[in-house]
């Protein structure tokens, strides 16, 4: 028995995912997910919209948040089978938020840039208060990468005035982290749990100093790890044309060829 779809797009969508988690003649794979079997292809597909963004992909973008909007749907579909919402509640809690978090937009009041963003810090905050969660720190998702997850921290608790307001403390906070990691590391017996403490701390201290710069450290971390990749591949690349294996040439020449890609680079 074939499934007959709407032919309007959303309609089709919600139509699709159900023929899908069908018990009698859906997708096995489908069928046996649940709310957090899926998790980790959400964060998957989210990443991958990130990157069609970060190298401008504009042909592969649509697809890739189509992806993500399946996600969705999923959710939905799941938690719409044992009766505890579906699709539409979620649309419409959306849209409910969005209205109501935008008085500027839909109440025709006027605003500046700082009154709507503490509009907006107002509301989330009588959302946490109406779930009774009762710390600052409540709900900031675990499943963050851990560098954003600092940020969001750092940011929830300097709203409160947890915070230093010059660039100074945070630099000398870095020095005294730094420190602390290297005497660590200079121990004669090395305790790898202590070594790891010590580094979180370090890494915490950078992510305070990169938002206090107004920098998102993911992304800087990623565009990072971009700029080494390309660089390494570059000094392979000059490996190969020298007729030297990588992992034979040493570091004083991949080290050379490493500084010509970057020459090349300014060039």
């Amino acid at each position: 028995m074939s499934h007959t779809l709407p032919d309007t797009p959303v309609e089709r969508l919600l139509a699709i995912m159900a023929a899908l988690r069908d018990p009698a003649q859906g997708c096995p794979w489908d069928r046996k997910q649940t709310l957090a079997s899926i998790v980790p292809h959400t964060l998957e597909e989210a990443y991958e919209v990130a990157d069609a963004i970060e190298r401008n992909d504009l042909d592969e973008l649509p697809g890739e948040l189509g992806d993500l909007l399946f996600q969705v749907v999923f959710y939905a579909r799941i938690a719409e089978e044992s009766g505890q919402f579906d699709f539409i509640e979620v649309v419409s809690r959306l849209n409910d938020k969005l209205v109501q978090r935008h008085p500027h937009v839909f109440a025709g009041l006027a605003a500046d840039e700082a009154t709507i963003k503490a509009n907006w810090e107002s509301g989330k905050a009588q959302e946490r208060a109406d779930k009774s969660l009762h710390s600052a720190l409540d709900n900031v998702p675990l499943n963050l990468p851990a560098l954003s997850r600092s940020v969001k921290i750092q940011k929830r608790v300097a709203r409160l005035g947890f915070d230093w307001d010059s660039l100074g403390p945070v630099v000398e906070k870095i020095v005294e982290e730094l420190d602390e990691v290297m005497d660590e590391a200079h121990q004669a017996v090395l305790d790898q749990a202590r070594l790891e403490e010590e580094m979180g701390d370090l890494l915490f201290a950078v992510t305070n100093l990169s938002r206090h710069l107004k920098v998102d450290p993911e992304q800087a971390l990623r565009k990072a790890n971009t700029k080494f990749e390309r660089r390494f591949r570059g000094v392979e690349a000059l490996c190969e044309q020298s007729g030297t294996a990588v992992d034979q040439a040493g570091l004083d020449q991949l080290e050379a060829f490493w500084q010509q890609i970057k020459a090349a680079e300014k060039r």
